[in-house]
């Protein structure tokens, strides 16, 4: 056995995206105790940061020391006790994992879905919560990883809200490249994950939780299921100021690596941010429209960090991406669900959204479906894409 010398690659999938190398270093530097006082002082800022980049003053926002999906069970087994009624709204794959988390819990889902690569429609929302006065929470994914849709956070908000229910928003590829203001939109707990736009390592998930939430915590007749995921004790390892009870021992150098990735993040500012992730996209858009490739989601709803094209008639998908891997050390993603082997989903994520890479893909991927005689327009990609840009 040997070290393990990773390739150096372009991550252009729906995630993990390119990191920072100012993270990268982040996570190298000496390890400490997870109770010592100059952690605990990371921990209060990773908690500012964080307050930022989802536009929160929740107390209890906090990176779980789990990847997104655990973040996901976290909003849930805090919220969900048995019998309990939630409103599930599903567009794509990560919908049905909500109805997952709501049955494990014992609750019974009630389910609104619309067609994969088209947003939450409000009026079926509205018309489930009228349906189901009992309901207590409304759940719904804000940027649908598996099709590149994002869903009207705010409206779906205040529908719950007018109802008398609780929200929970799966934001793990919105965070950081799509506006989101969970406390004007008044959403009540939300997760996401720390290697979309947040351009981190894969392994943590970001929460909050609102106050409106933490009351429907602290009145629950059971036990949550979960002994490591129960606010109520993380409370006293992440809730408090300066001081911590022990809990877990968090992955100490993966929390510098978020702590640097949220500088970076503030430095930038959220809104050019959004810009950036917008920008890049157009000119991904100009050139794929260009060679000839559609977009699933109408241009309304799409998200510009992933980005969802319908493969060309007669193409292999999986050897176009075989040869992007293999002859540019390029990453692109395939389709999940209904969408598999229909969809390429082309990620445009934090530290990966930038020109070069653009570019790269889509001289990459001319090339390689020229070679395969694909019924595309050759050679003209790159040149809308550097069109788009000089008139953004």
């Amino acid at each position: 056995m040997q070290s393990f010398h990773p390739p150096r690659r372009t991550l252009m999938g729906p995630g993990p995206s390119d990191i920072d190398p100012r993270v990268l270093a982040a996570l190298s530097r000496d390890t400490v105790g997870h109770l010592d006082p100059k952690f605990i002082e990371l921990m209060d800022q990773i908690k500012q940061l964080l307050h930022y980049a989802f536009q929160t003053e929740n107390n209890m926002t906090f990176p779980v020391s789990a990847p997104g999906s655990a973040g996901m069970e976290c909003t849930f087994v805090n919220l969900v006790e048995p019998g309990d009624k939630v409103v599930v709204a599903q567009n794509g794959v990560f919908g049905g994992r909500m109805k997952e988390n709501v049955e494990r819990c014992g609750g019974v889902a009630v389910m609104v879905t619309d067609d994969w690569g088209s947003p939450v429609d409000p009026n079926k929302v509205e018309e489930a919560l009228k349906a189901n006065p009992d309901a207590k929470i409304l759940a719904f994914v804000h940027a649908e990883t598996s099709t590149g849709a994002i869903s009207d956070a705010e409206t779906l908000c205040k529908l719950a809200r007018d109802n008398d229910c609780l929200t929970i928003v799966d934001a793990v590829t919105s965070l950081g490249g799509s506006p989101l203001k969970v406390d004007d939109w008044g959403i009540d707990a939300i997760y996401s994950g720390t290697q979309k736009c947040l351009s981190c390592v894969p392994g943590i998930s970001p929460v909050s939780f609102s106050s409106r939430a933490l009351e429907v915590v602290q009145k629950r007749k059971t036990k949550v299921q979960s002994w490591f995921l129960d606010i109520s004790l993380l409370m006293n390892y992440w809730g408090g100021e300066t001081k911590r009870t022990y809990h877990h021992t968090a992955p100490v150098n993966a929390m510098y690596a978020l702590h640097e990735s949220l500088v970076l993040l503030k430095n930038e500012g959220l809104e050019r941010a959004w810009e950036r992730h917008a920008r890049n996209h157009n000119a991904l858009k100009a050139g794929f429209e260009a060679m000839g490739l559609n977009f699933v989601v109408d241009e309304a709803y799409r998200l510009p960090q992933l980005n969802a094209v319908s493969i060309p008639e007669g193409v292999d998908e999986a050897a176009v991406r075989g040869a992007l891997l293999n002859e540019y050390s390029l990453e692109i993603g395939a389709g999940l669900g209904a969408m598999a082997g229909k969809i390429w989903r082309v990620g445009l994520m934090g530290y990966a959204s930038n020109p070069k890479n653009v570019l790269l893909c889509l001289g990459a991927m001319d090339a390689i479906l020229t070679g395969m005689n694909a019924p595309i327009q050759s050679g003209v990609a790159v040149g809308s894409a550097r069109e788009s840009y000089a008139s953004a």
